[in-house]
């Protein structure tokens, strides 16, 4: 599967009020995944991931671990009233989906998950023995 597949199927002009997006399953949908965009930081005491996934709540979201392997998805949703549909949508509602290879250096056992304003924040910190150690030092 392709994260880089951004072909759409043209308007079907002969009913303008039912394009063909809109009579596209929402199981094709939910099969696409987007890779959100990521900024990684690192300082003396491990790395801080942040990735953008607007419109995922703490519920539609999975963080998994498996092996040196970390990998991110969530299902974003937008909020509409029950007895209504969608005749046409420009706005699609992405599953975002992302992996990640860990260094031996980060301590897995350790990571703290938080998602605000669909931002997810993924502290990992690094093992004891990868930190940079201060070496004090005396005079004479």
């Amino acid at each position: 599967m392709s994260n880089t597949d951004l072909a759409t199927a043209a308007p079907d002009r002969s009913n303008p009020t039912r394009p063909q997006d809109a009579r596209m399953e929402s199981s094709e949908r939910s099969q696409r995944a987007v890779a959100p965009a990521v900024d990684i930081f690192e300082d003396a005491g491990g790395i801080t991931l942040l990735a953008d996934m607007p419109g995922v709540s703490r519920e539609n979201l999975d963080v998994r671990l498996h092996g040196d392997s970390l990998a991110i998805e969530g299902q974003a949703s937008i909020a509409t009233a029950e007895d209504m549909r969608a005749l046409w949508a420009e706005v699609s509602v992405p599953c975002f989906r992302r992996t990640f290879t860990l260094s031996r250096e980060l301590d897995a056992g350790r990571i703290e998950a938080n998602i605000k304003d669909g931002v997810l924040s993924l502290r990992i910190p690094k093992q004891a023995h990868a930190q940079a150690k201060k070496i004090s030092v005396r005079a004479g």
